[in-house]
């Protein structure tokens, strides 16, 4: 099964993996691939998309499959009825302007 992106091509590429002591093996970088449900040619299919395509917005995903079975009702949550704190309302005193501070110098 071939590791290609069925939008842009890419693909997989070879090198080497370099250790510290310089020791040289074999080894892959592969394309970062999703199997995606998309509408290509006004039909539904499952294709390998990269993810910079996907994020660039160049595949259009399917619509969800129909759900089987009668419609569901979101769930209301009723909670319970809390009583607020009485509120003071009393006028507030007037401002009083502080003492005049006498300096020790």
């Amino acid at each position: 099964m071939a590791k290609v992106c069925d939008i842009c091509g890419k693909h997989g590429s070879v090198g080497n993996a370099i250790s510290h002591a310089h020791n040289t093996t074999l080894r892959r970088w592969l394309p970062n691939l999703r199997h995606v449900r998309a509408l290509v040619d006004g039909q539904v299919k499952r294709i390998k998309v990269c993810a910079k395509c996907l994020k660039a917005g160049k595949v259009m995903k399917a619509p969800h499959k129909a759900r089987v079975g009668p419609p569901v009702e979101p769930a209301t949550i009723s909670a319970p009825a809390v009583e607020m704190p009485a509120v003071n309302t009393t006028p507030a005193t007037a401002f009083e302007p502080a003492t005049e501070m006498t300096s020790a110098v």
